[in-house]
């Protein structure tokens, strides 16, 4: 467990910084609400030799240490890639809702997805909103992602949530009480990839609610380590 302090920003703009202890966090997988979206992302990573998933939806865990707000990760080698998520996080009764990337190891996803996801850090912005705050326009929510290469940044993701499956079914899903934990953070599931999944020197992700007029923003470099044996 370790601790993280955010930012809440209610409907009315005022904000309240709010320290959470981090227990577990979980990386949902082929959360699509459509079918053919779904199987399109999954054929995307099977082109680049990922095995199909055993369930959609699939829950994979990871190290709750792995979640970082730094505007920097180091990585080994040329193989991994963001994905921008919206991330819920459980605490006292409440679900908070912000924006996270599930940074991924490809070449190690092409044998374990499992272990992919433990090989890179997933950063996370530190503002969130309250999810009873949006809720009542979840579907109209957008995720958007740039990747930024030799100073060239291109569009990566961008799509509305009423293509990824309803919160309260992500959750149900994955816990068997039906509720998501105090100080669970689960990432939620992402959108094929703009041109192709590939690797990018910065990776700048937001979350934008069209309703209150908001977003949540986050960037962060990626710094490649060299791959020596």
């Amino acid at each position: 467990m370790f601790d993280l302090t955010f930012t809440v920003i209610d409907a009315e703009g005022g904000t309240t910084p709010l320290t959470l202890p981090i227990e577990q966090a979980v990386i949902a997988g082929w959360t699509g609400r459509d079918p053919a979206a779904r199987d399109k992302h999954i054929a995307e990573l099977e082109a680049i030799g990922i095995a199909r998933p055993a369930t959609t939806p699939i829950y994979y865990r990871v190290s709750a240490r792995r979640l970082t707000m730094e505007d920097s990760i180091e990585v080994c080698g040329n193989d991994t890639s963001g994905e921008v998520e919206f991330v819920l996080i459980g605490w006292q009764g409440q679900i908070f809702v912000g924006l996270g990337s599930d940074h991924t190891d490809r070449k190690v996803e092409s044998y374990s997805v499992t272990v992919s996801k433990q090989m890179c850090d997933k950063p996370i912005a530190a503002a969130l909103w309250e999810l009873k705050d949006v809720i009542g326009h979840w579907d109209r929510m957008i995720l958007r992602s740039y990747a930024v290469t030799a100073g060239k940044r291109e569009l990566y993701q961008e799509g509305t949530l009423d293509a990824i499956l309803p919160t309260g079914e992500l959750i149900k899903r994955c816990f068997e009480d039906g509720k998501l934990p105090d100080a669970c953070a689960m990432f939620c599931g992402t959108f094929a990839a703009k041109g192709g999944i590939r690797p990018a020197e910065r990776f700048e992700y937001e979350f934008e609610d069209p309703v209150l007029r908001r977003t949540i923003r986050h960037a962060y470099d990626v710094i490649t380590l060299p791959v020596r044996g």
